[in-house]
């Protein structure tokens, strides 16, 4: 599927991924309209395929995942456009946590701003040891507009989020293992390796199973706790219910392999 240059896409059937790649290298992978619309459009092309399991998304080249906003975009919008385009973005981050197929971040060097908003909306995080997280946004006189303020808060406790936010502190890829922010942190010359070993042991699982899980949890998070605790039970039984619990308990029963199909 054809992106043009500002997001490549690429299936591999055989594996069950989808990659997506930002593609702005000279510009730090930067985020403007052209960019968003075309990631939009190869992650609703991915939810569709049957054939994709799985969705990477990275930066090109080694200096950066995504260093933000294009700032040339944001000076001149009006605050009517300013609320609109937040709206827009927070509506692509939210879409990517409705998808039910898990989306891993591949994240190599700068993860500032709506990069961060964008790694955070993942199901999961793998950093090489040289990448960088921060939200910057209030040394330019704004506040994060894609989510950032309620996930990372979400993610690792109102303390440390409210430093981040407040001071537009940088961290690197230690300090967000440690925070919780990433799931893995290896070598740069690892990073590949790692998020192929995370998707391996995806496609062993029943995808079925997994989209089920995924919505769990992000719509948990969203009800009160004895409200959450009945949604799990409903999809307990919906999960139970399926084709692959059946082959998943006779496998075990049986001391063999499941044979997953997404039913």
């Amino acid at each position: 599927m054809e992106m043009g240059e500002e997001v490549l896409y690429a299936k591999h059937e055989r594996e069950g991924v989808a990659a997506i790649t930002l593609n702005r290298e000279r510009a730090l992978n930067s985020l403007n309209t052209a960019l968003l619309e075309k990631l939009r459009a190869a992650l609703e092309d991915a939810e569709s395929d049957g054939t994709v399991r799985s969705i990477v998304i990275t930066g090109a080249g080694s200096r950066a995942f995504c260093a933000g906003a294009d700032v040339k975009e944001l000076k001149d919008k009006s605050q009517a456009e300013a609320k609109d385009l937040s709206l827009w973005f927070q509506d692509i981050t939210n879409y990517m946590e409705r998808l039910r197929k898990p989306i891993i971040a591949r994240i190599n060097g700068f993860c500032l701003g709506g990069g961060l908003e964008l790694a955070m909306a993942c199901d999961f995080r793998i950093a090489s040891d040289n990448s960088i997280f921060g939200l910057p946004e209030v040394n330019l006189g704004i506040i994060p507009g894609g989510g950032a303020t309620q996930r990372l808060t979400r993610l690792i406790g109102k303390t440390k989020a409210m430093e981040m936010l407040m001071t537009g502190e940088q961290i690197d890829a230690e300090e967000a293992l440690r925070l919780g922010l990433v799931n893995r942190v290896v070598p740069a010359n690892e990073l590949d390796t790692a998020v192929n070993a995370l998707l391996s042991e995806l496609q062993a699982k029943s995808a079925l199973t997994l989209g089920i899980l995924k919505l769990v949890v992000n719509n948990g998070l969203k009800m009160s706790f004895e409200r959450a605790l009945s949604y799990e039970a409903e999809c307990f039984g919906s999960a139970l219910a399926s084709r692959d619990a059946k082959e998943g308990l006779q496998a075990f029963i049986e001391k063999r392999k499941p044979e997953f199909r997404g039913e």
